[in-house]
């Protein structure tokens, strides 16, 4: 099986009670969900090789140049806040309990307390310093410090979807008793449409196994929510997926919009998770018009030492002469033969309750939107 990205699954899991108890008598910092949610990825190794928030000298070099200061590809800091009065308390060298909802989490030794640039920051990792940018937004809301050092995690974050959430530890079995050895991981945001299905299957010809992993988390208005995503691929898997060649658990992070560098660190995430391969299609995790529709699968010639292979899918569409999905190099046909699956289009269509056509969406997954009385995050 594929090694974890820096070849050792991290784990900093501890169910110490006396830690937990210690970390009651500990300065505290509160989490947000997502923060909270981020917390268990690096303890239970989704964020392989991390082990802990980002020091200076890493967190430099990711902006710099897309990687840890040990040369491994990274594209994405991951970085805890703080203000200075919330931090009083606490010097380098000290211990900051991590709570969320009254209950202590996790333990971070603090190795080092640095300020940082924020528009800089955003140009690095978005290209842009724009506030329309959401990723851009979230980082000027952020504090004027961070945190850099291990953790341990003490306590999982709640989940809404307990059926769907496994850790790589736990994917790693499943591939390898199902005789997985090359899986194709499959990253959205979105409920399924026929252009989805497609990909998706298409991928899945030249490899073993199929793992759709959506991502569950904050994300942007007009985005589908968290459940309809669920239950739409729940139906996609009842009538459409062969049960011994795909499989799906969700990924809890939140949604960063950072197009071709957040392409880069949802692939090594799968990787951790135990996927050979992972599908790139147009504008990855993109936003608007910050980004070029093609970008995000470019970036990839810079990472030949990521260690999973990128299937890139550049165009897809419906053409009525060829009778079903194509793409642009197989098809001969002209443009007005063809049916782009336009997200925008299915979504205003949802919003005035009426189905897409089967060309676009399956039937099922349009009903299963369509019983939710406001499936868009608002």
């Amino acid at each position: 099986m594929i090694k974890p990205h820096g070849g050792r699954l991290v784990n900093r899991i501890s169910h110490e009670e006396r830690l937990r108890e210690e970390a009651r008598e500990m300065p505290r910092r509160d989490l947000t969900l997502d923060e909270a949610r981020d917390l268990a990825n690096i303890g239970h190794g989704v964020f392989s090789p991390l082990e802990g928030y980002m020091c200076r000298e890493d967190f430099e070099v990711v902006l710099e140049e897309g990687r840890l200061a040990n040369d491994l590809p990274w594209t994405i800091p991951i970085v805890i806040d703080a203000d200075r009065d919330e931090i009083a308390r606490v010097l380098e060298g000290d211990t900051l309990a991590l709570f969320y909802e009254g209950r202590p989490l996790g333990i971070l030794d603090v190795e080092e307390i640095f300020s940082y640039e924020k528009k800089r920051y955003a140009e690095k990792v978005f290209k842009t310093t724009s506030e329309e940018h959401p990723g851009v937004a979230r980082i000027y809301a952020k504090k004027d410090h961070l945190l850099g050092g291990r953790i341990t995690l003490l306590e999982d974050p709640p989940t809404n979807f307990p059926r769907y959430k496994l850790w790589p530890k736990e994917t790693r079995v499943l591939f390898r008793e199902r005789g997985w050895r090359t899986v194709v991981g499959f990253q959205t945001r979105n409920a399924p449409h026929i252009g989805h299905e497609y990909v998706q299957k298409t991928a899945l010809t030249f490899v073993d196994g199929l793992f759709i992993n959506p991502l569950i988390g904050k994300k942007k208005r007009g985005d589908f929510k968290d459940e309809v995503i669920i239950k739409t691929y729940e139906v996609l898997f009842e009538h459409y997926y062969p049960k011994d060649s795909a499989t799906m658990a969700v990924l809890e992070t939140e949604m960063r919009y950072a197009g071709p560098r957040e392409a880069i660190f949802h692939a090594i995430i799968r990787k951790n998770f135990g996927c050979t391969h992972f599908i790139v299609g147009r504008d990855h995790a993109g936003v608007g018009n910050f980004y070029g529709p093609f970008e995000a699968q470019e970036i990839f010639d810079y990472y030949p030492d990521l260690g999973i292979v990128p299937m890139f899918f550049k165009s897809f569409f419906h053409c009525a002469k060829c009778g079903g999905v194509v793409n642009d190099k197989i098809c001969p046909h002209g443009p007005e033969h063809h049916i782009n699956f336009s997200g925008t289009k299915i979504r205003e269509m949802l919003l005035r309750g009426e189905r897409p056509p089967e060309t676009m969406m399956r039937p099922e997954v349009a009903e299963a939107i369509l019983s939710f009385d406001h499936p868009f995050v608002e």
